[in-house]
């Protein structure tokens, strides 16, 4: 009994440790699950996939058995760290009628500036701690974020499916360390979104076609990012509400984004060339412009004949 109450208090101390590096880190919010194998999630992946709700994103159908079980992915893992580091910015772009960025597109890609945070978080730990084996990841492996970020009780899976934190909202970039520490792990939370329908009332495209299930090739940001046709579909004619990168309606209509603060990341503030070109500046885009723009953002996704594509959609929609 107390071996047992000792390895206890040690998994809780460790768990406190990884909770308050987190924080010093910059993260918003942390918590911890136990790794193993997602049994709810695994039926719904495959029904999901089945029905070709991935479109043209083939690379979600690599990998499944990884995606599902983390201890695939880092042998050895006992726990995922899910950790939230804040992305909202309530600047807007100056012109009204200029095509639309998503808000997690202002910046400096994501990508970098999160992983060195988990970097620094995990030479922090091992500091502390001592060494321990682990991988870092930021939307950029076999993850499935949400449903470890909802295990973890950072938030709940709101019917968009985005991540709601019940005291921030959903403007959180989501990353994880999967290793093998001891740390007791915490629960999930409570849904709040209710009988609330506004993100699917408001979604354009109908994508989001019932509570909690998304048709990702329904979706703006899908269309506009991940879709490489030389055309995009005409039934997204007339319903692009103006966006050209990616698309944030479902989460400006959330009431839990009330509660959003402004970030606290230098790397984060938009470009202000970007944001106070006009509706003809992005029509007369060049692909020297577009280089100079966005040599460290995210939109560097689309390539530049990618974006003039959807710029393109978006004038002949409007004729």
């Amino acid at each position: 009994m107390q071996v047992r109450c000792s390895m206890s208090n040690k998994a809780a101390n460790t768990a406190r440790q990884i909770k308050e590096t987190a924080r010093a880190c910059g993260f918003d919010y942390c918590g911890i699950s136990q790794a193993g194998f997602l049994e709810e999630e695994a039926p719904r992946l495959e029904s999901w996939l089945r029905e070709q709700k991935n479109g043209s994103m083939q690379y979600m159908e690599n990998h499944f058995d990884k995606r599902l079980d983390p201890t695939l992915l880092v042998p050895g893992a006992k726990i995922v760290i899910s950790l939230l580091y804040n992305y909202y910015n309530p600047q807007k772009q100056s012109d009204p009628e200029a095509p639309k960025i998503s808000m997690y597109a202002y910046h400096t890609d994501y990508h970098f500036v999160v992983k060195e945070k988990l970097k620094e978080m995990v030479e922090r730990l091992q500091q502390q701690i001592g060494h321990f084996e682990g991988r870092v990841f930021v939307d950029s492996a076999p993850v499935l974020e949400k449903a470890w970020a909802v295990k973890s009780g950072t938030g709940w899976m709101g019917k968009h499916t985005n991540l709601i934190n019940k005291n921030s909202g959903s403007y959180f970039f989501l990353a994880e360390i999967i290793c093998d520490l001891d740390a007791e792990p915490d629960g999930p939370v409570k849904d709040y979104c209710g009988t609330c329908t506004r993100c699917i009332d408001a979604c354009p495209t109908d994508a989001i076609e019932q509570p909690y299930l998304v048709n990702g090739s329904k979706c703006i940001s899908y269309a506009t990012i991940e879709l490489k046709d030389a055309l995009i579909p005409s039934e997204f004619k007339g319903k692009m509400d103006n966006w050209m990168f990616g698309c944030d309606i479902c989460q400006q209509v959330c009431p839990w984004n009330r509660f959003s603060t402004p970030h606290k990341e230098a790397r984060f503030m938009p470009d202000s060339r970007l944001m106070d070109m006009r509706k003809k500046d992005w029509e007369e885009l060049t692909e020297e412009v577009f280089r100079e723009l966005f040599r460290n953002s995210p939109v560097k996704r689309t390539k530049f004949e990618g974006l003039k594509r959807n710029i393109g959609f978006l004038r002949d929609a409007d004729t």
